[in-house]
């Protein structure tokens, strides 16, 4: 089993790399307590006009890279009333920054499929739980900007999701990891009660389609062709 080296951009067997193991859970009782409280009630009553559109595209098995632009803390809750298990049947696990992860907030991530990763030196065993999550046919969040951007504009994307995607399926090639592009956009930059919320979902992207370069050349290119197509979906929104 083969692992980025996030350092050199190269890749380092995981049976060599010392690092301590990364895990997420979702917990039964609190996603089921959480998850229609936030569905029916919190999001219906804080946003004025909810408009989804691409649902269609949403795979219902397999492993998905869900790619949403990153606008505002709400953007986790909007992605799972948007894409999860009452619209795919599918629980969501979230790779977050390690600044999330902290206080009572990080409490409830940590409960609801969410694990850190630092952006800057991305450990490891994030990777590898990033990965073997895909293999476990799961549907794993990342926001490829690396953070929140609350000026309107779509920010260059990070390589990380496009090295971790094909480094997934180059392991066990015939995997099908898709990865989803979403734009989130709000009414306001600051969104504030009653503001407009709006979700374009794209269709997937083949990983697989990728895998005929070295990896650092088919991140290049994914990562670009990522970032085209979340351009297009933010300007459908406008």
């Amino acid at each position: 089993m083969m692992q980025l080296n996030s350092s050199e951009n190269s890749l380092v067997t995981v049976e060599s790399a010392k690092a301590a193991t990364v895990q997420s859970q979702v917990s039964p009782w609190l996603m089921g307590l959480l998850y229609p409280l936030a569905h029916f009630i919190v999001l219906p009553l804080y946003f004025g006009r909810i408009e989804i559109s691409g649902q269609e595209n949403l795979p219902k098995d397999g492993p998905v890279i869900i790619a949403p632009t990153h606008r505002s803390r709400w953007d986790a809750i909007v992605i799972s009333y948007a894409t999860g298990r009452y619209v795919t049947g599918r629980d969501l696990r979230y790779m977050v920054t390690a600044d999330e992860v902290k206080g009572v907030q990080g409490w409830f991530i940590r409960r609801l499929g969410g694990f850190a990763v630092n952006i800057r030196h991305p450990a490891i065993a994030t990777l590898r739980h990033g990965i073997e999550l895909l293999r476990e046919r799961q549907m794993l969040v990342i926001f490829p900007e690396g953070g929140i951007f609350q000026d309107g504009k779509l920010h260059p994307l990070k390589p990380g999701l496009a090295r971790l995607a094909l480094q997934a399926e180059s392991i066990q090639p015939g995997l099908g990891v898709k990865i989803v592009p979403i734009s989130i956009r709000y009414s306001q930059l600051i969104p504030r009660w009653g503001c407009n919320l709006t979700i374009r979902i794209g269709s997937p992207l083949s990983v697989a389609s990728y895998c005929k370069e070295n990896i650092k050349q088919s991140a290049q290119k994914l990562t670009e062709d990522l970032q085209k197509i979340l351009k297009n979906l933010d300007e459908q929104v406008i």
